[in-house]
């Protein structure tokens, strides 16, 4: 997957210009506080395309090993009919075949469980994403409203930019401890 952009360098850049010409001191706050919002959505973006990756990955080989399921399980069904066949016909049935069939079974069960686990695995990584994506998108709406602050000179905004910022690290610090 494609890590998610961050296109806010332009404004922290303009936050800047004007912090360097300002004498309002806040402006220089909003300069700060921008730039460490840009700093939070760079590492967010970069795990949120982790995680997504990651998440991918484990749900293909889910997918593999439902296969590998599905194969042993049309081994078993060959066998097992070879063995009501024999029965019905009153003919012996070899040992071999009918421990084959109890192989299968078993084997059968390991692989279910292996998939299943991966589908946990793949769900928890994609809500891990997903609280990343939503802080990403958070510190990248606190910039923008934190170079409207400069802009229209109004430091109410810049409070603003601050809370939403806030809540982008509360989802940043969710996305870290989500535990399995």
């Amino acid at each position: 997957m494609e890590e998610p952009e961050v296109p806010t360098e332009h404004l922290h850049e303009h936050i800047h210009e004007h912090a360097k010409h300002s004498t309002e001191r806040w402006i220089l706050g909003v300069a700060l506080s921008s730039a460490l919002l840009a700093a939070f959505a760079a590492v967010a973006s970069l795990l949120a395309g982790h995680n997504a990756n990651e998440a991918v990955i484990a749900q293909i080989e889910s997918s593999d090993q439902w296969s590998y399921y599905q194969s042993k399980s049309i081994k078993e069904a060959q066998i097992a009919g070879k063995l009501d066949i024999l029965t019905a016909l009153d003919k012996p049935v070899a040992d071999a075949d009918k421990s084959k069939v109890a192989q299968y079974e078993k084997e059968k069960e390991d692989v279910r469980k292996d998939a299943e686990r991966l589908e946990k695995e793949s769900q928890h990584l994609l809500r891990i994403h997903e609280a990343l994506a939503v802080s990403v998108t958070l510190f990248q709406i606190a910039i923008a409203v934190g170079a409207i602050s400069v802009l229209i000179k109004r430091k109410a905004f810049w409070s603003v930019s601050l809370v939403v910022g806030l809540i982008g690290v509360g989802f940043f610090l969710q996305a870290l401890l989500i535990v399995h």
